[in-house]
């Protein structure tokens, strides 16, 4: 690799001169070029769809696209798309949806749908004087983005509240102007922010003009939207009888099972740093549905692991419950989502996913993501107890092992029946390509 320079003016290049530019610091640039080149796209309109999701494209990015089927939520049969490189989470999805088709299904319910937006501020006057004006300031917040939310009223969102948050035990003279948005079926970052910038101009300006404010005793510091959501809150869970459970591995008894599953969860609940795993199977699954319906999937992250340390300890976002006979395993995660507007119609394969999933609405498809989080942690857990991860879990990462080594198909074939009943494991497979070409 080439010693990189300070490039001037890389966004205004072309497309082909980007390529160029990036291909040139390569020791082998022309099968940079080549390769980048590879992956476009061969519908213009639909290349150039891609090209402006991003600043400075070159080219695409592809990841496996996977189906979970017999997914029953709700008494509902769903096939479920997932997005994700990871060879196993498909599998396991997939494995855990059958295994409780045949147990009810997965339920779910909406706790609640509301998302925040903050103005921060600084206010160096009397807070006193502040808060007197607050009421009239508020109905002027509200009546002054009339046009913005218009819209989203006739849908049935807009702002549910406004309040003024006194935030000086944090930082000196620190305020904060904290509203609660329903935004429906659209993730709604645009609308929440283009709210809450106009709330910003009309505090700025009800300061100036009233005579017992002054308006250099206030500065905007910014305004945006919270990515977390814990008011945007839904439940998945599963639930039997614990007999029904029998069979769920042959080495292990029903009653077994449901003891060394509850214990798993008591870790993940006790400690952080099983916690951190345990609920990264959860977003294995979430992720991977919402890359699918081209949502946000670091917003999505970022607001469930603050949810998982919202006590001040970082656990588990599952609990299970075992009282008279049953066996009830439940996942509550914060999930702002929307199913109109950013990708979610713009690219060709998240418009197939939505169509897929029967054109749900924001609420339906938390409820999706939130059961093939669940679908995944239980599959993870199910493993764990039982016969260990890494024997699937490694069955499962053969094939990419073997692309490692350029096998070719008799190889990949040969490979598979050999490891049908042997540990696989990076090195012992890098010995069996070995012999096989020998």
């Amino acid at each position: 690799m080439k010693e990189k320079k300070i490039i001037e003016g890389f966004s205004k290049l072309s497309k082909e001169e980007k390529i160029k530019k990036i291909a040139s610091f390569c020791a082998n640039p022309k099968e940079i070029e080549k390769e980048l080149y590879s992956f476009w796209h061969p519908e213009i309109a639909k290349q150039k769809i891609f090209d402006e999701f991003a600043e400075n494209t070159i080219s695409n990015y592809y990841f496996p696209y996977g189906m979970m089927p017999n997914v029953i939520i709700n008494g509902k049969n769903y096939m479920i798309p997932m997005v994700i490189e990871e060879s196993s989470v498909v599998a396991a999805a997939s494995n855990s949806a059958k295994f409780w088709s045949t147990r009810g299904g997965f339920h779910t319910r909406i706790v609640s749908t509301t998302k925040i937006g903050q103005v921060h501020f600084i206010w160096s006057g009397d807070f006193k004087k502040l808060e007197k004006h607050f009421l009239r300031i508020k109905e002027l917040l509200l009546k002054g983005t009339n046009d913005i939310t218009k819209n989203m009223q006739e849908r049935g969102g807009g702002i549910l509240d406004i309040e003024l948050v006194d935030m000086r035990h944090e930082i000196d003279d620190y305020y904060q102007l904290k509203a609660s948005f329903n935004t429906v079926d659209s993730m709604g970052a645009n609308f929440i922010n283009s709210c809450l910038e106009e709330f910003a101009d009309i505090l700025k300006e009800y300061v100036a003009n009233e005579n017992e404010l002054n308006q250099h005793d206030i500065q905007i510091i910014m305004s945006i939207l919270s990515n977390y959501t814990p008011d945007c809150i839904v439940e998945a869970w599963v639930e039997c009888d614990i007999k029904e459970l029998e069979g769920v591995d042959q080495d292990i008894t029903a009653e077994e099972f449901a003891w060394k599953f509850e214990k798993a969860v008591q870790v993940a609940t006790v400690d952080t740093y099983r916690a951190t795993t345990h609920n990264k199977g959860i977003f294995n699954g979430v992720d991977a549905v919402v890359l699918a319906t081209g949502n946000d999937f670091r917003a999505v992250e970022a607001c469930g692991h603050t949810y998982a340390a919202r006590d001040g300890k970082y656990k588990s976002l599952t609990t299970i419950d075992l009282k008279n006979g049953r066996f009830k395993y439940t996942l509550k995660i914060p999930l702002a989502l929307g199913t109109v507007g950013g990708l979610t119609k713009l690219h060709p394969l998240a418009r197939f996913t939505m169509e897929l999933l029967g054109d749900p609405h924001a609420m339906d498809l938390m409820q999706i993501a939130a059961v093939a989080g669940l679908a995944n942690n239980f599959g993870a857990l199910r493993s764990l107890t039982t016969k260990g991860i890494q024997k699937g879990h490694m069955k499962m990462h053969l094939l990419n092992i073997l692309n490692n080594f350029a096998a070719s198909e008799t190889e990949k074939h040969a490979a598979v029946e050999y490891f049908k009943n042997k540990k696989v494991s990076f090195s012992a497979v890098a010995d069996f390509v070995k012999d096989i070409r020998h």
